[in-house]
C-alpha cells in the first residue's frame, strides 16, 4: 500500500507543486492538501494520512502550534516539519510539540522522498544545519556538569559526561538495554537496524523507545536522539 500523505502549507504554488512531484513516486498516494491548520483538521478525519508534511508560518495558528491537535485527531499519524525557517527556536517549539522530524524547504526532492519513509520507520530526521544549531543551543544551555561520568553505552562508546544533574538523574533510571539502545538512536539507527544489532524483536526495541521517552520525559524520537548526542559530545 502506498504512504498516504497530507501536505499542510499556505503557499498554493509550492503546495500544489509538491503534492504534483510526490505524486510521481509510487510510494506515495497524497490523501488531501491544506492551506491552514483547520482545513487539515477537516482533510485528516477523512483521509488518515500516515504522515502530514507540515509548514510553519501558516495563517491563523502557526504549524508548531498546531501539532498537537493534529496527533490527537490522529493517533498514530507521523509529522514531519517542512519549513523555511531556520531558527532553533521555531525547530525547539516543534520538537517539543510532537513532531517527527524537521527540514528546511531547501530539501532535494529525493532526500524528502526517503526522509519521508525514514520517519515513518521510525528514524530520526534533521536537517544537518538544523541539528548542529539545535545541538549547540543544548550546549550552550547546560548547566555546569557535576563530578563523575555517565554511560550511555560502555562497550560502544565509552564514559560520557551528562550535561548536568538532571541529566545524571534522568539517566540513572534506565537500564543497561535502554541505554544501549538510546546510544544508537544517537546514532541515526532505525528499530529495524538496532533490532538486527542486538539480535532482538524489532517490537521490543519500539517497547524500550516508549520507555526510554518516558523516563526521560521526552516527547519523540527526534528530542531523544538529540539528548543523547548532546551527552555524548558533551
Amino acid at each position: 500500500m502506498p504512504i498516504a500523505l497530507l501536505v499542510v502549507d499556505d503557499h498554493t504554488l509550492f503546495r500544489r507543486g509538491l503534492v504534483a512531484l510526490l505524486s510521481q513516486d509510487r510510494r506515495f498516494a497524497i490523501g488531501g492538501e491544506a492551506g491552514d491548520i483547520g482545513e487539515a483538521l477537516r482533510c485528516v478525519k477523512h483521509s488518515k494520512p500516515d504522515l502530514i508534511l507540515l509548514d510553519n508560518h501558516l495563517p491563523g495558528v502557526l504549524g508548531v502550534d498546531g501539532i498537537a491537535t493534529l496527533k490527537d485527531a490522529a493517533p498514530g499519524t507521523r509529522i514531519l516539519m517542512l519549513t523555511v525557517s531556520e531558527n532553533e527556536d521555531d525547530l525547539s517549539a516543534a520538537l517539543q510539540a510532537g513532531a517527527d522530524g524537521y527540514l528546511l524547504k531547501t530539501v532535494e526532492l529525493d532526500r524528502l522522498s526517503e526522509s519521508i519513509i525514514k520517519v515513518l520507520d521510525g528514524e530520526s530526521v534533521v536537517s544537518p544545519e538544523m541539528m548542529t544549531k539545535l545541538v549547540a543551543a543544548f550546549r550552550s544551555k547546560a548547566p555546569p556538569a557535576p563530578a563523575g561520568t555517565v554511560t550511555l553505552d560502555a562497550g560502544r562508546h565509552g564514559d560520557a559526561p551528562a550535561p548536568g544533574r538532571q541529566g545524571d538523574s534522568a539517566i540513572a533510571l534506565l537500564s543497561a538495554r535502554e541505554r544501549e539502545v538510546l546510544g544508537l538512536i544517537a546514532h541515526g539507527d532505525s528499530n529495524k537496524l538496532i533490532a538486527r544489532k542486538l539480535d532482538i524483536a524489532e517490537t521490543t526495541v519500539k517497547i524500550h523507545v516508549q520507555h526510554i521517552l518516558r523516563k526521560l520525559q521526552l516527547n519523540s524520537r527526534v528530542q531523544a536522539a538529540v539528548y543523547a548526542t548532546v551527552l555524548l559530545l558533551y
